[in-house]
């Protein structure tokens, strides 16, 4: 069996000489055969999930260099947020590809708040229970695993099929294809939000992170209870020295677990967020406080504005000057200042913090505004790297529409009257237009352009499945509970997983029954009850 980092477990052939020596008999204590020892070894892929995020790490770093060694080698992911949904995606990929590689599993802080807690839907605001996230990880690595089982499984039912026929050349391409199994275990990067608390409270809910699998720790640079959704209003970011005690955190935890190899991105919402909590102590100038200090709000203090008692007064550029303070008590900062913040955040982040990758939170998606910025950070940082957030909340039509219309008004090819502006961009009349097929072709290459010329490594879209379930439903209950009935089920669900090749339409099997027999078999050979036989309706699928 084959993982990413091309570390070989042991062979069919090896673990059956090993199983043959403890037990020249050919079978062990109470019955059990060496050929059901060595398919229980084989299944199980994995012994533990910290065993997972040790390889794991191993997998993004070397997804890692060979992006530096060329660009074209990006990754990408999907939010999920269960595990079925993770199982199927990799399945997916495997289907297409032949292979997982490059392939991660993004898990989102915004759908455990939305999807995954006890109190129901709630916004992106670090409301729900710390454990929901290590909950899910453990969820999607189990299901992942099962893949394995459930595949590994079939591979033998080929094995014992070859050898009851006699066949040696089919028996040998069996074995091959069990050797060379590549896992369904792909890396998770994990959202730990703020970090739920201070420093300390995020080193422990790390380390449960970690030990449920999570090779890649994502974490914000926003107040932990004041955080907001990155692409929601009110964000409140913490001073430079708070955060980079939160990425030690971070990597302390990796360390103290043994996963040397764990990656940390250090995500900036900083071009959003006009706010802080608390002013930092500068040490000496120029240091990390006073190069965020620099960037508040200030007002002259003059006779006729002087202090008042329990004001607070900065010294800036040789003189005393007030900082603006709400009435909540947060601190603005200068309008206009956010992307000159993200550049010294992403900085000191890596050059401080120890982080291994950025992320940068925008408000539209435009491959020239992240590349001026990863231009500026690469200056300080060569090989500086992002993980980039495809959201859904953007209106991506509307915006590379925009984007479009915008730059070929500028190059003389469009008057500004040959298309509409603003939201009557979206109009299904320009899908086949010359500015809607060219905003779709440059959809179609985002991510090839922003890996290529804004340094980002990783793609991901953090919230696909909460749209994708919502239209999904909304599709088979239009129709089902509408005119169509039964048909809307069988066209738009059953009769697509068939022809798309789709492993769930046969559902009992995707979820282990078959599984399940062949371990009945295993302890109770003839007398096992099995659930696949001639009535099990899924014999109907047997030829797809």
């Amino acid at each position: 069996m084959t993982h990413f980092t091309d570390k070989k477990s042991k062979t069919y052939d090896e673990l059956r000489m090993e199983a043959e020596a403890r037990f020249p008999s050919g079978s062990a204590p109470g019955g059990v055969t060496i050929d059901d020892i060595v398919q229980l070894r084989l299944q199980n892929t994995y012994n533990t999930h910290l065993d997972i995020a040790r390889d794991m790490a191993g997998v993004m770093r070397a997804d890692m260099a060979a992006y530096d060694a060329d660009p074209n080698l990006s990754t990408q992911s999907l939010g999920c947020w269960s595990g079925f949904h993770a199982q199927q995606m990799i399945k997916s990929v495997k289907r297409l590809r032949g292979t997982t590689k490059r392939a991660y599993v993004y898990l989102s802080g915004w759908m455990v708040a939305g999807l995954r807690n006890r109190w129901g839907h709630l916004p992106d605001q670090s409301m729900h229970e710390k454990t929901a996230v290590a909950d899910l990880i453990n969820e999607i690595y189990t299901s992942l695993r099962q893949a394995d089982e459930v595949a590994m499984n079939d591979l033998f039912k080929d094995l014992k099929a070859a050898r009851d026929a006699g066949d040696k050349v089919a028996e040998r391409a069996a074995i091959n294809a069990i050797d060379n199994f590549e896992s369904h275990v792909v890396p998770i990067i994990a959202d730990i939000d703020a970090g739920f608390g201070n420093e300390h409270a995020t080193y422990l809910l790390a380390k449960e992170l970690i030990r449920a699998g999570a090779c890649c720790l994502q974490i914000e640079n926003q107040v932990s209870d004041a955080k907001q959704c990155g692409h929601q209003d009110g964000k409140v970011t913490v001073p430079r020295e708070d955060f980079i005690e939160k990425l030690r955190a971070c990597r302390l935890a990796f360390e103290e677990l043994g996963v040397e190899d764990g990656v940390i991105v250090a995500r900036t919402d900083s071009l959003g967020a006009g706010l802080t909590q608390k002013v930092p102590v500068s040490q000496e100038p120029g240091d990390l406080a006073a190069e965020y200090t620099k960037w508040l709000k200030t007002e002259e203090i003059t006779a006729d504005a002087p202090m008042r008692d329990g004001e607070l007064a900065l010294f800036h550029d040789g003189e005393f000057v007030r900082p603006a303070r709400l009435p909540n008590g947060l601190f603005p900062f200068q309008a206009g200042t956010g992307r000159a913040r993200v550049i010294e955040d992403c900085i000191a982040s890596l050059t401080h913090g120890g982080a291994d990758l950025l992320w940068i939170e925008t408000d539209t998606p435009n491959v020239a505004e992240i590349a001026s910025m990863v231009d500026e950070v690469r200056e300080a940082v060569p090989n500086a790297k992002l993980t980039y957030n495809n959201s859904p909340s953007f209106n991506w039509t509307l915006n590379l529409r925009k984007q479009v219309r915008e730059q070929w008004i500028e190059e003389g090819k469009i008057a500004d009257t040959d298309y509409p502006d603003g939201i009557a961009l979206m109009s299904p009349d320009l899908d086949e237009s010359d500015l809607g097929l060219e905003a779709d072709n440059r959809l179609r290459r985002f991510q090839h352009d922003i890996s290529t010329k804004a340094g980002v490594f990783h793609n991901l879209i953090t919230l696909p499945t909460f749209h994708l379930t919502a239209k999904s439903m909304d599709d088979l209950s239009r129709g089902y509970f509408g005119e169509d009935k039964m048909l809307a089920y069988v066209t738009r669900v059953q009769r697509e997983e068939i022809r798309s090749g789709i492993s769930a339409v046969k559902h009992q099997h995707e979820v282990g029954s078959d599984l399940g027999d062949t371990f009945k078999e295993m302890v109770g050979g003839e007398r096992a009850l099995k659930a696949g036989g001639t009535a099990n309706t899924m014999n109907q699928f047997a030829a797809e």
